[in-house]
């Protein structure tokens, strides 16, 4: 095959690019990935100079290379395979080996694709397979990436506990099966937003550690054949050096060679986030749905005109664009879990699939919740007249007085208020004090647990409530 005079990458490489015409996109979209299979391809040169099988020069060639990867973008670019390709990452793999190879050349002073001096099969992939360096780089790769979402989620959870402070007074109607239910604040409304997502950035932040475990050394199917003995815990502690990570090798080599539990437990807790912020979404379109005909009982930032057709017409299109991303990112959680279950015997080929859609559901994620909070969350208003109107004429502030006069009697007077529109105290003054009734009824004492006594009487007033 011919392969242009300025091209880094190799004959593996060119096949690669020939075969794989699938997603459309390369490599070179995903510079951790590229980080990864450099600092990977790094640490075990490191590790083969230690135990005595790459010449010095070789190994500062190597080095070299590497950290061309590491430190710049500038050589991204010849990583031009598709990510989506059979053979279990091996054109990657060897996407990797030839650029680095080349590299390494260029800076002994010999010409790209002279190979004689560090070849990419035997100097740069020495003591490793595809089987071992790819998945080790990919689970890199995830620890690299991971950040920024877990910075965009600690960004999103701060601005919803600030909206919740922001409209904390503000006393609306919570409901349930979209039936008006009791009283809550606006701002126990965005502090139960909040609360939901803290603790799926806990399980994010734990369990990226379940990548820090490198099969590298085990070589083709985990018996490390071809590898010294000492080249698995030289390279792993390399590679922990040029990382700062604590990584750490597996108990049996064998069973990490065909397992992707680590990506497919990382790849739940992005569905878990995922299936949360899109609720968050689906209540806040229907909160502002309207403005006339709906709840409206906020406003969400109005972006851009809603309707081709109808004049003044704004939809909730931040929440629905996030929406669509959960989508996507539940969906290819659902291709993760099959590729991790089609693994045979001692290999998963399908790993492929699974580093893409991580990769590529960790960018969605990130930039959704940037664009979420920004656009919407940031600058969503109240809507405070409408919300206390809500609880004045609702049935449901009847749950209220169920300790001082029962169910039975609450029953009727929410069935005697429905049908003649009367309020709910008036009613229910048949069977109690005023006092005892608005004491009951009193809207801040009806966002919280209230200090009774045996008779279920309010001990707490208004002002105190308040």
């Amino acid at each position: 095959m011919e392969i242009p005079s300025e091209a880094l990458y190799g004959i593996a490489t060119a096949r690669a690019m020939e075969n794989y015409h699938i997603t459309g996109t390369t490599l070179r979209k995903y510079p951790e990935f590229i980080r990864a299979l450099a600092l990977t391809k790094k640490a075990c040169a490191v590790a083969n100079r230690k135990i005595g099988l790459l010449p010095d020069d070789v190994y500062r060639a190597i080095s070299f290379a590497c950290d061309e990867l590491i430190d710049s973008e500038e050589h991204h670019h010849h990583f031009a395979v598709d990510v989506i390709q059979g053979g279990a990452g091996t054109s990657t793999n060897m996407n990797a080996n030839e650029v680095i190879a080349n590299l390494a050349a260029r800076f002994l002073g010999v010409p790209i694709g002279e190979y004689s001096v560090v070849n990419p099969n035997d100097h740069v992939n020495l003591c490793q397979s595809t089987n071992d360096a790819y998945p080790s780089a990919a689970k890199l790769a995830v620890v690299l990436k991971h950040g920024i979402v877990v910075e965009a989620l600690k960004k999103m959870i701060v601005s919803l506990r600030a909206k919740g402070d922001e409209f904390q007074g503000i006393i609306k109607m919570g409901r349930t099966q979209l039936q008006d239910a009791v009283p809550m604040t606006l701002g126990q409304e965005f502090h139960s937003f909040a609360a939901t997502l803290e603790a799926d950035l806990t399980f994010l932040e734990r369990n990226v550690d379940q990548m820090y475990e490198m099969n590298l050394g085990g070589t083709a199917i985990g018996t490390s054949i071809c590898a010294d003995e000492a080249f698995s815990e030289e390279a792993v502690a390399a590679l922990s050096e040029l990382t700062g990570l604590p990584l750490r090798s597996p108990q049996d080599f064998i069973e990490a060679s065909s397992s992707t539990s680590s990506f497919l437990l990382f790849s739940n807790i992005l569905r878990r986030v995922a299936v949360k912020i899109s609720k968050i979404c689906n209540d806040l379109r229907l909160l502002s749905s309207g403005p006339r005909c709906g709840f409206n009982e906020i406003n969400l930032p109005a972006v851009a005109p809603g309707s081709s057709i109808m004049p003044g017409k704004i939809n909730p299109v931040i929440p629905e664009v996030m929406n669509q991303v959960c989508f996507q990112i539940m969906g290819t959680d659902a291709s993760i879990a099959h590729a991790s279950e089609a693994a045979q015997l001692q290999l998963n080929v399908f790993e492929p699939l699974i580093v893409y859609n991580l990769l590529n559901n960790m960018d969605m994620m990130e930039r959704g919740l940037n664009t979420l909070r920004v656009k919407c969350i940031d600058g969503i208003t109240a809507n405070e007249e409408v919300c206390k109107k809500s609880v004045e004429n609702s049935i449901g502030i009847v749950t209220a007085l169920l300790p001082l006069i029962g169910y039975k009697k609450s029953s009727a007077v929410a069935k005697e208020a429905l049908a003649t529109g009367r309020p709910v105290a008036e009613i229910a003054a048949t069977y109690a004090t005023v006092a005892e009734i608005n004491a009951l009824l009193h809207p801040a004492s009806m966002t919280r647990a209230r200090k009774l006594d045996a008779r279920g009487v309010c001990l707490e007033t208004p002002a105190a409530s308040g």
